[in-house]
């Protein structure tokens, strides 16, 4: 059994509150008893990721512009939810074939992860997509410009070791389910 308790939220507040970006205010007492006026928790939504395989042992990343960090990233496919009653077996159906024109009819659910929940509110769900084909369909945001990029099993890993694949979900989705 743990010693360790739970914060007591005093107080929270939206100092942030749009459909893009929600960040709440808590006023928190730690268990020492000291408060905490200004802790900033970041309310995002929850997101599928998927770990699309073909029946040729290739992989479909996708390769985008992340503003964030400002660089060219090669990471797996995902997506937030649609609706507030979208499945996320539905959630990652959907978004595998906008972003990169494959479907699969073989879907396996990996995990549910936390992002970030130091400061982040939202879950990561992880799905791997088996037998994954073209459909040629792809529907892209109007913020996504994605380049569709089949690649090879067995240069995965030293891909991640050089860095080249380095986005956390991304990461643990494939060390999860690259050997299903």
């Amino acid at each position: 059994m743990s010693n360790i308790s739970k914060w007591i939220q005093l107080n929270s507040q939206f100092v942030l509150d749009n459909q893009w970006c929600r960040v709440r205010q808590d006023r928190v007492k730690l268990p020492n008893g000291a408060i905490l006026d200004d802790y900033f928790v970041h309310v995002r939504p929850e997101i599928v990721l998927i770990l699309p395989k073909t029946s040729s042992r290739q992989v479909i990343f996708v390769r985008q512009y992340r503003h964030g960090v400002e660089k060219i990233l090669l990471e797996l496919p995902a997506g937030t939810f649609d609706a507030k009653n979208e499945d996320s077996l539905e959630a990652a159906k959907r978004e595998l074939e906008e972003e990169t024109g494959y479907v699969s009819s073989e879907w396996m659910k990996l995990s549910t992860l936390y992002d970030n929940p130091v400061k982040d509110t939202n879950r990561i769900h992880l799905y791997v997509a088996l037998n994954a084909q073209p459909t040629g369909k792809q529907s892209l945001d109007l913020s996504e410009e994605i380049e569709v990029v089949p690649t090879p099993i067995n240069v995965i890993k030293p891909k991640i070791l050089k860095g080249e694949i380095c986005v956390a979900g991304t990461v643990s989705a494939l060390f999860l389910g690259l050997d299903l």
